[in-house]
């Protein structure tokens, strides 16, 4: 009995260190950017990177890819590569129930207007030139110029 309890005493102790070294699992990331697009500042990027990981990324995922049924991919689509003034307006006034290439998606996008324009204008300037995204950048006067014009 003695030699069988100190045994899987052994046992346990060989087999603890290897257990504790078990590395947690990696957090998502975004893949860096490397170089700005051209006409894009890279500050942007970067201050947009960082506030789509804080707001953002929950959602509509690493990759942009967003959830099926739930939250639109940021990936290609009209929305994104489109109409800046319609993309400002989702920021300010948050989205449900729409149709992006075809596909539903019906979770509510709360309304983003804490950020200022700055902010707005970074993350979209990120999301517009990441996730095989190449378009112009946002300005900060351009999501004013929306605002002052959606609270009319």
């Amino acid at each position: 009995m003695k030699k069988t309890l100190v045994g899987l005493a052994l046992l346990a102790l060989a087999g603890g260190p290897a257990l504790a070294q078990k590395k947690p699992a990696p957090k998502a990331k975004i893949p860096a950017k490397k170089t700005a697009t051209a006409g894009v500042p890279a500050a942007s990027l970067l201050q947009g990177k960082s506030i789509y990981t804080q707001y953002c990324l929950t959602c509509h995922q690493a990759d942009g890819g967003g959830v099926d049924g739930l939250n639109p991919p940021l990936t290609k689509t009209d929305y994104v590569l489109g109409d800046k003034t319609r993309l400002v307006r989702v920021l300010l006034n948050g989205l449900q129930g729409v149709d992006i290439n075809g596909e539903p998606y019906n979770n509510v996008m709360p309304s983003q207007d804490y950020l200022n324009d700055q902010q707005m204008a970074d993350v979209l300037t990120f999301v517009r030139n990441s996730f095989g995204n190449k378009a112009s950048a946002v300005k900060a006067a351009e999501v004013k110029a929306v605002r002052v014009a959606n609270k009319k």
